[in-house]
């Protein structure tokens, strides 16, 4: 309605570049007559959302211009911080009616607004530092339609100024308290300010002895935009990247499995049907078995080097596919909006949880396989290795953070929901799939290994372990690397990502592309009489993730990071992403081997 007011909020500001975002106050600003926090969630915490309150007052539907906020006198460490916040360009993030600020930056020239990283705390020209201390607060409303009397908040925008304020009197003085307060000479108490040249109002300078006057503006204006629309701006960014990027990032990816799909056809149709009409076709006495065939008896010979690591890799994977692809298609209908800040940190941490009755029934499964009796431990590594180092790696960080003051460190209650989430529901979650998954039967084979296992020839160099998991990454990654880019940006640089419908056929054509992939080099691997694919399959593919880490390190230098702590933020924690890539295209490609393999060694006669 007209009369209460609506709060505007403030998040921590960030840097298009920064990776630890301090808190709100931590600059010389105008400051609440009390500090609240509003009510978050597990994911805001994880993803340092730390919403304040601010002392600006917004009435619906009510215009008030040249509001005096406060006065502040810089010292010389204030007049530094803020120096560095405008060299580094650190952007306030401010929220109304869980609206973020978009940026109006007008000039000479031309108007600039940006819907995605807030609006900047200042600029430098020719060498000097300018504070934006006035700001003119555009709202836009929307009647509602069934009452009149109602109105709806549809969008937020924030035009900074720079403005040296100076009083009409200039006698007059003010003691920055609140009350009557002198009229200043350098806005108007009827209209909103507009741009005017530097000669004729001097900017506020950053230098320290220097008395800043904060003011702003409100303006309200009608908007056709319905409520459940006001975000659609935000998502896209006033179309600032078209959709017919994606479409490109999703054409080049089915150009690249449509290769390999035509890959695999020569090699099914082809070699390999011709393969087996010849193998089922000789005589047994002849003895001239050659190929894949040769190796019938050792195909499904269990890896001879790290068994259970094998199984716990191949399970982990299988949870992470089914949490990723529940998470996204979730995003993708959109129950998982950006507008509800952390829900989507929330349901990958929940989804990842109840996922893990998949992670310990595949693992459980593939260990009896392998005749392997020690079904509790492989199911305690299952339970406790990704999700443990991941956590290490957390409170690691999250102590340096701290260190820092920074608002993104996860508070220490937030920290026990997410212990209590992993000990008290993923774990029992596993051991209750790895059980079930230990009272079925093993995984059948069409043919069974010899005790003693037949020698391997050398292998072409083509063939090699280095080279194969070189090249074995590079389609799964060029199928997927463009959406990769968009992700970086929401990660590091505070854009918003919201194609998920986008993400969903990349993801799906990722797996087919890695699944493929695998197929193609195990086939080779086999008609050179090397059996030993388990590993192989699961790593040719899995390199993905590797060639992920190599371009995160490329795109390191788009950050412009100045703080060693920054820089052990980025890499631990895109060697957490990499390494659950390597899981989840690792895990696609071994499951899509095993298949191939039972089916193909199925088709021939062996005794």
């Amino acid at each position: 309605r007209r009369t209460p007011p609506n709060p505007l909020a403030a998040a921590p500001p960030c840097a298009p570049h920064c990776a630890l975002p301090p808190a709100d106050y931590s600059l010389p600003y105008c400051k609440p007559m009390h500090f609240e926090f509003t009510q978050e969630n597990l994911g805001e915490f994880l993803t340092g959302d730390r919403i304040e309150n601010s002392p600006y007052t917004i009435y619906m539907i009510e215009n008030t211009y040249c509001n005096v906020l406060c006065k502040k006198k810089l010292s010389g460490h204030g007049a530094l911080s803020v120096r560095d916040a405008i060299d580094e360009e650190y952007h306030h993030n401010w929220i109304v009616d869980n609206l973020p600020a978009a940026s109006e930056v007008d000039s000479e020239e031309f108007i600039t607004t940006s819907y995605s990283e807030g609006f900047p705390v200042g600029y430098k020209e020719d060498g000097k530092h300018y504070l934006y201390n006035h700001v003119t607060l555009k709202l836009d409303y929307h009647t509602v339609r069934e009452d009149p009397a109602l109105f709806r908040v549809v969008g937020f925008k924030v035009e900074p100024f720079s403005v040296q304020h100076t009083f009409k009197d200039p006698d007059a003085a003010w003691d920055g308290t609140k009350g009557d307060v002198p009229p200043l000479k350098t806005c108007h108490v009827d209209k909103v300010m507009d741009y005017q040249d530097p000669s004729q109002r001097p900017p506020q300078t950053v230098k320290a002895g220097e008395t800043v006057i904060y003011t702003y503006d409100v303006f309200w204006a009608a908007s056709s935009v319905r409520w459940a629309s006001r975000w659609d701006i935000y998502l896209t960014m006033d179309n600032a990247v078209p959709n017919r990027v994606h479409w490109f990032s999703i054409i080049n990816s089915l150009l690249i499995v449509l290769f390999l799909t035509v890959m695999i056809a020569i090699i099914l149709i082809r070699n390999l049907y011709r393969d087996i009409v010849r193998y089922n076709a000789q005589r047994d006495e002849d003895g001239d078995e050659t190929g894949w065939k040769l190796v019938h008896t050792d195909v499904f010979r269990p890896p001879s080097e790290f068994r259970m690591l094998f199984c716990v890799c191949v399970g982990t994977g299988a949870q992470v596919i089914a949490c990723a692809l529940l998470t996204v298609l979730f995003a993708s209908v959109g129950f998982l909006s950006p507008a509800n800040r952390g829900s989507l940190m929330v349901a990958l941490l929940l989804l990842y949880a109840l996922m893990g009755s998949v992670s310990g029934y595949v693992s459980a499964r593939l260990f009896k396989t392998f005749k392997g009796k020690t079904w509790q431990r492989c199911t305690s590594l299952t339970a406790f290795l990704f999700p443990g180092i991941c956590f290490v790696t957390f409170l690691m960080l999250n102590v340096m953070m701290a260190s820092y003051h920074s608002t993104g460190a996860v508070p220490f209650t937030s920290m026990l929901s997410l212990v209590g989430l992993w000990l008290f529901v993923s774990v029992p979650l596993v051991f209750l799939g790895a059980f079930i998954g230990y009272r079925r039967e093993p995984i059948e084979f069409p043919v069974r290994f010899s005790v003693t296992p037949r020698p391997i020839p050398d292998q072409p160099w083509y063939l090699s372990t280095y080279m194969v998991l070189l090249v074995g990454g590079v389609l799964p990654f060029g199928a997927c690397f463009v959406e990769v880019f968009f992700i970086m940006s929401s990660l590091w640089m505070g854009q918003y990502y919201y194609v998920f419908g986008f993400l969903f056929i990349v993801l799906v054509i990722l797996l087919v592309t890695c699944a493929e992939t695998a197929i193609v080099f195990t086939y080779f691997q086999l008609c050179n009489e090397d059996y030993r694919w388990w590993w192989r399959s699961f790593m040719v593919p899995g390199s993905t993730g590797l060639y992920v880490f190599l371009y995160s390190c490329l795109y390191f230098s788009r950050l412009e990071a100045n703080l060693t702590v920054t820089y052990f933020l980025y890499f631990c924690y895109m060697v957490l992403v990499s390494g659950g890539i390597t899981l989840i295209t690792g895990t696609a490609g071994f499951l899509a081997c095993l298949a191939f393999t039972r089916k193909i060694y199925s088709s021939i006669k062996v005794e």
